[in-house]
C-alpha cells in the first residue's frame, strides 16, 4: 500500500435482528461468522413492541410477549455460542417495534443483519417489509441474507460499481474479501438507453459512452488496488438492457453481494432504488447496501449522476 493510502473502513460490531423465523435464525448465525471474523462481538436484537401494545393490551398479555422474548433470545443465544464458543453475544429485548429497534441499537457505527422474511408470507421468496425499512432507514451497513445456505462458498466478493460514489462501497467489499480471504470482482453494468443523457444524439458513437463507462470503473478499480495491494481483483463491465438481471445472476456465483444502497426521499420515508430493490428480493447470496451519499439539490433531495446531469441542462 502507497504512503499516505487511505486504509479501508473498520468493519464494526455486528447486530442481528430475532424474530423466531427460519430465515432470522439463518441470517442470525451467518451473522455470527461474521462477527467472529471480524473479531467484533454479535448483539441480538428482538423488536417486542410492547410500548404500542400496552394501549390496547392486558399487563399479562404485555408480560407474556416479554417471556416470549426473553426465551427466544436465550435460546438463540445458547445456539450461537455453541456454535462460536469464543464469539461475545449479549442479547436485548427492546420494548419498540423491530424496524426501530434496530436502527437503534446499531447507532452510528456496525452492520445490521437482518433475514429474507419474517413470519409472515413465503419464506425464500419476496424480502418481507420489515427488511425492506430497516434496510431504507438504516445509515451503517445492512446485511440482507439471502440464498441457499447449503450452496458451497465461491471463494468471491462481488461488488456492484456504478461510478465513482460506489468507491466507499466496492473498500467495504475488498475488506470483506479480505476477512474470507476471497477474490474481489468490481461488476459495473449498464445500459445504452440510460446513458442517453450522456450523448447529444441516439446516434452518437457508443463507443465514446462504453469509454465513459470503462473510465469509471478503471478509477474505482485503481482506488482498490492501491488500497489493497494483496487483494485478487477482477474487473467487469458489462452492458445490458437489464442491470439488476445482471447482477442477479452474477450473485449465483458470489458468497456476498455489496452494493451502494440509494435511499431517495418517498412519502412514507426513505425508498431504496429500483435496481437495488430488485437485487434484495432476488439475489442467490446475502446483499450488503452500503450508504451511498450523493449530490445534493437545492432543496436537500439526494440526486444521482445522472439526476444531477438533468437538473442542470433543464
Amino acid at each position: 500500500m502507497n504512503a499516505g493510502t487511505e486504509r479501508g473502513p473498520e468493519l464494526g460490531t455486528v447486530v442481528a435482528g430475532v424474530d423466531g423465523s427460519r430465515s432470522a435464525q439463518r441470517a442470525v448465525f451467518w451473522a455470527a461468522a461474521e462477527a467472529a471474523r471480524r473479531r467484533r462481538p454479535l448483539h441480538l436484537v428482538y423488536g417486542a413492541d410492547t410500548d404500542s401494545r400496552m394501549l390496547y393490551a392486558s399487563v399479562y398479555s404485555v408480560e407474556r410477549i416479554r417471556e416470549g422474548g426473553r426465551d427466544l433470545l436465550e435460546e438463540t443465544y445458547d445456539k450461537v455460542t455453541e456454535r462460536h464458543p469464543g464469539l461475545h453475544v449479549s442479547t436485548e429485548l427492546s420494548p419498540h417495534e423491530p424496524v426501530a429497534s434496530l436502527h437503534a441499537a446499531v447507532a452510528d457505527s456496525g452492520t445490521l443483519v437482518v433475514g429474507s422474511r419474517g413470519l409472515g408470507g413465503f419464506e425464500s421468496l419476496l424480502l418481507g417489509s420489515v427488511g425492506l425499512k430497516v434496510a431504507a432507514g438504516a445509515k451503517t451497513p445492512v446485511v440482507v441474507v439471502r440464498g441457499d445456505e447449503n450452496t458451497p462458498e465461491a471463494g468471491i466478493v462481488l461488488a456492484a460499481v456504478r461510478d465513482e460514489h460506489d468507491t466507499e462501497g466496492a473498500r467495504y467489499a475488498a475488506s470483506e474479501a479480505e476477512l474470507r480471504k476471497s477474490s474481489l470482482r468490481l461488476l459495473h453494468v449498464w445500459s445504452v438507453l440510460e446513458s442517453v443523457g450522456e450523448a447529444v444524439t441516439m446516434l452518437d458513437d457508443v463507443d465514446a459512452v462504453i469509454q465513459v463507462h470503462i473510465r469509471r470503473l478503471t478509477a474505482v478499480a485503481h482506488r482498490i488496488r492501491d488500497e489493497f495491494p494483496a487483494l485478487n481483483v477482477h474487473v467487469d463491465n458489462e452492458q445490458s438492457s437489464s442491470v439488476a438481471g445482471v447482477m442477479v445472476e452474477a450473485s449465483r456465483h458470489a458468497d456476498l453481494l455489496v452494493m451502494g444502497g440509494r435511499r431517495a426521499p418517498g412519502y412514507f420515508g426513505p425508498n431504496l432504488g429500483w435496481a437495488t430493490h430488485s437485487l434484495l428480493h432476488h439475489s442467490h447470496c446475502p446483499v450488503e447496501l452500503i450508504p451511498r451519499h450523493g449530490k445534493q439539490d437545492e432543496e436537500g433531495v439526494s440526486l444521482w449522476p445522472w439526476q444531477a446531469a438533468a437538473s442542470s441542462s433543464a
